[in-house]
């Protein structure tokens, strides 16, 4: 390892120190990226990794030593880039495919204060930035007023967050931080088509439009579709208003959507029950490079599952609604694999809020590898297990 790597994180460990985003892993199968925070621990000073690894996070403690011995671990062969950011600007470094390292370092040269990272906990004096009351900090941040965000009745005009939609705007900012973590997939040299289906009042839709466009730079459109006519002709008059040019919104269900052949992301969210499958079907269909369902009220398996051996468990109702709608999540990502899908199931609330907090991510693959048709075969065999026959499986093989 550079020993340029070590003085960097050597000087920026303190209780300066806001972020450290460690990415662009060579081996995401281990861990696909690690982000460190300071934390004050019986009055002492150490630093917390979050470790990403498939669709887990593992949390470790480590003093400021103990880190530092870690970084020959990350940075020879496994990690190629990391962002620091501190009270007074930040540093980039970059690791080349022939090992080549570049370090930015802007730290100190900038009155600003540091870009903090969305999902990371600060406050303005460096002490308050290691208690457990912080405050949490967003891709959309309270106190910037939104037009779209106080329309929709989440913000007041002062930008402050209305005590009765707190939820609602965690979740809203909880969905830019799945859609940042798909960046990489999206191309930026093109306009890209993203169908919004039963996309409601919006929230989410205007906000991924302000995130992407306006603060990211993509060339977008997108449409929203949903079957209530008065809540289409509300969105769309908003968005007019804001001059939202490239956000569109319609009437309509995404089974009998036609007006693009190419659709780039497809997000569908609490479509009930078989409504899923349909509009993953039609990503499917489109070859859309990027999937983000939040399923709703899985009903479907329920009335199918059957199984011997499992009698005991299944004879009791609430048990069997809850294994139900597990296990059709749990086969829809699945059954995307096997169509050449990397795909994780996420969790999008927290449960305390609601039951409904599965989110399934899927990016297209470049091409699809041996281990999607074991799936498929494997995933034949689970379903004759359990005596199912999904809706999704039904669509793609052109059974319904």
């Amino acid at each position: 390892m550079d020993n340029a790597i070590y003085k960097l994180f050597e000087e920026t460990l303190n209780k300066e120190l806001v972020s450290v985003i460690i990415s662009n892993s060579m081996d995401k199968e281990r861990v696909s990226k690690i982000k460190i925070r300071p934390l004050l621990l019986k009055g002492n000073l150490c630093f917390q990794a979050s470790e990403y690894i498939g669709v887990k996070i593992y949390h470790t403690n480590y003093s400021k030593e103990e880190l530092l011995l870690k970084l020959k671990d990350w940075f020879e062969g496994l990690f190629h880039q990391a962002e620091i950011n501190v009270k007074t600007g930040k540093a980039t470094l970059l690791i080349s495919k022939k090992g080549k390292l570049t370090i930015q370092n802007k730290i100190g040269k900038s009155n600003a204060p540091a870009k903090v990272i969305n999902d990371l906990n600060t406050c303005d004096a460096p002490e308050d930035l290691l208690l457990h009351n912080k405050k949490k900090n967003y891709i959309l941040e309270e106190g910037t007023s939104l037009p779209f965000l106080v329309d929709l009745g989440v913000m007041t005009k002062e930008g402050q967050i209305v005590k009765a939609k707190s939820d609602k705007f965690r979740q809203i900012n909880r969905f830019l931080e799945y859609v940042e973590d798909i960046l990489p997939f999206l191309e930026k040299g093109r306009e890209l088509t993203i169908l919004d289906f039963g996309c409601g009042k919006s929230y989410l839709t205007f906000a991924m439009y302000y995130y992407l466009k306006i603060l990211k730079g993509y060339q977008i459109n997108i449409i929203g579709l949903d079957l209530k006519k008065d809540v289409i002709a509300h969105c769309n008059r908003l968005s007019e208003k804001y001059g939202y040019d490239k956000l569109h919104f319609l009437e309509g269900d995404i089974a009998s959507y036609s007006g693009s052949n190419t659709i780039d992301m497809v997000v569908t969210l609490h479509a009930c029950d078989t409504a899923t499958d349909h509009a993953l079907n039609k990503a499917v269909s489109w070859n859309a490079k990027v999937i983000l369902s939040v399923p709703c009220c899985q009903h479907e398996l329920n009335r199918q599952i059957k199984n011997d051996i499992l009698k005991p468990v299944l004879k009791h109702g609430i048990i069997k609604e809850r294994m139900a709608a597990l296990i059709t999540d749990a086969l829809r990502a699945e059954i995307l694999e096997a169509q050449g899908y990397k795909v994780q199931l996420l969790e999008f609330i927290d449960i305390e809020h609601t039951p409904k907090n599965i989110l399934i991510r899927a990016v297209k693959k470049d091409k699809v590898v041996k281990e999607d048709r074991l799936n498929s075969e494997e995933l034949e065999t689970c379903m004759n297990f359990l005596g199912v026959s999904p809706c999704l499986n039904e669509l793609l093989n052109n059974k319904k």
